[in-house]
């Protein structure tokens, strides 16, 4: 079933100068981007987007790092497009990741593993929303 989802590098992998080989990971994996552009976060954004996390003790320096830099934000369309890009970015803690994912390849720890994903339809509806006008969508 065709599927689409969204992927951030998030302000570590910007710093890394990696931003080419993360979107190659996917293309060569069969995914389409549909929207790209590079955007930054607020912290209105990331209310609504790490809503699940607002309470935690670890959300006020989550925020801080999601917005120290730009992010780059793209979707992505194709066949299984959910699962895919988890299979590509690997687990959330990159000590946890297989080789050949983008978060054991690149990641330092949680909260630098380079790249969000969308772990669910629902998410990426959400997410989709909150980043992309239905002009950007190709």
């Amino acid at each position: 079933m065709t599927e689409r989802t969204v992927v951030l590098i998030k302000p570590d992998g910007i710093e890394k100068h990696i931003i080419g080989k993360v979107i190659d990971r996917f293309e060569t994996a069969g995914l389409k981007v549909v929207a790209l552009k590079m955007v930054q976060l607020t912290q209105a954004i990331l209310d609504v987007w790490y809503a699940h996390h607002k309470d935690k003790p670890f959300f006020p320096s989550l925020s801080e790092q999601m917005m120290s830099t730009p992010v780059v934000a793209f979707m992505l369309e194709g066949d299984g497009a959910i699962q895919k890009a988890f299979d590509i970015c690997g687990p959330t803690d990159p000590a946890d990741a297989p080789a050949g994912t983008i978060r054991k390849d690149f990641g330092v720890d949680k909260p630098h593993n380079v790249v969000h994903r969308s772990d669910s339809a629902e998410a990426a509806a959400k997410e989709i929303g909150l980043l992309f006008t239905p002009e950007e969508l190709y």
